[in-house]
């Protein structure tokens, strides 16, 4: 961690331990070190700092890149870690940046809805998390916030203290699917990206906050 990233993880901790009373279920399931995609839903704007704080290696976040554009925030994003993508996040410059940065053995927060909740419910996954999937070597963390759509979702204004959670699953690999990505069709091939979207998807609901011992951060 780079110091300022350290004291913006630092002032999160927090955050979250007094204003929220956070819980942090499994962290020692995402490794240490080496490309890993921490795919999780997303109900709130607390979602990237809740999953990033419940670690102790650094993580890399996607950013809109119209953030980027002034001149205080394009050097805080830029020591946080935040990765620039257009707003639907989809674009292949941004793509081509999340990729770089698992290759050089980085973590990265993907959301495989693509957009935060309007109700707190999961919602189904886009095919763009596939396609990242395929074109790497990473695994992937599925990863389950809770309590954050009550605690601040699209509709507030400002976060209310309610008990906030986030889980780590275990590790997927997708090694046979990506040995099929490289010789099949064009057809096949986009259907791959949404297989691996829904099993990833299907990951994250099978997460429950109560099945393990709490890890206390």
């Amino acid at each position: 961690m780079s110091f300022t990233y350290r004291l913006g993880w630092i002032f999160f901790r927090l955050i979250f331990a007094t204003y929220f009373r956070w819980r942090v279920f499994n962290p020692e399931r995402v490794p240490a070190e080496g490309p890993v995609i921490l795919a999780s839903n997303h109900a709130s704007f607390l979602d990237p700092p809740l999953v990033g704080a419940g670690l102790t290696r650094a993580i890399n976040f996607l950013a809109r890149e119209s953030l980027f554009r002034f001149p205080g925030m394009n050097w805080l994003l830029h020591r946080w870690n935040a990765v620039p993508v257009d707003r639907d996040g989809g674009g292949a410059a941004g793509l081509r940046a999340i990729l770089d940065r698992l290759q050089a053995g980085g973590a990265i927060i993907l959301f495989p809805e693509g957009t935060r909740s309007y109700d707190g419910n999961l919602q189904a996954a886009r095919s763009g998390i596939g396609l990242t999937v395929i074109k790497s070597t990473a695994m992937v963390v599925p990863v389950r916030v809770f309590g954050t759509f009550e605690a601040y979702n699209r509709h507030m204004k400002w976060p209310r203290p309610r008990r906030v959670a986030v889980k780590y699953g275990r590790p997927m690999r997708f090694e046979e699917l990506r040995a099929e990505a490289r010789t099949c069709s064009k057809a096949r091939l986009k259907e791959i990206y949404q297989e691996v979207a829904d099993q990833i998807m299907a990951a994250i609901a099978a997460l429950e906050p109560h099945e393990d011992k709490q890890t206390f951060p």
